[in-house]
């Protein structure tokens, strides 16, 4: 594995990125404003996470900060169901966020795991 050398180089920070894309588009005609602010600022949380660990330049802390990310990925996908039950969302782009964000809470425990070796 080589090295990365900024934390734009990291495919889970490139994924998180696009998952912030995709949810900031998906409610950008939300009325439901404090739901689209949360899994808004969850998606954020995610990309922004890895990117501070990251430069915290040690292995413990940056494992630390993936955990908070794979955190706030299971925060969007816990407010996939909700959007789904408040109606803001239908069942197939619920169920596709829901899928986007654990793939990528998948990768990043994975990496997290690599760390700590």
């Amino acid at each position: 594995m080589a090295l990365a050398r900024r934390f734009e180089e990291l495919e889970i920070w490139q994924e998180a990125r696009e998952l912030h894309r995709v949810i900031w588009g998906e409610f950008k005609e939300c009325r439901e404003f404090a739901f689209r602010d949360q899994i808004r600022r969850a998606a954020l949380s995610v990309m922004n996470n890895i990117a501070e660990g990251f430069e915290r330049r040690t292995p413990k802390d940056f494992a630390h900060f993936l955990d908070l990310a794979k955190g706030s990925c299971g925060e969007v996908r816990s407010m996939g169901y909700a959007g789904e039950d408040i109606g803001v969302l239908s069942q197939e782009t619920g169920s596709q966020l829901r899928a986007q964000s654990e793939a990528l809470s998948q990768r990043i425990a994975a990496f997290s795991r690599h760390l700590r070796r």
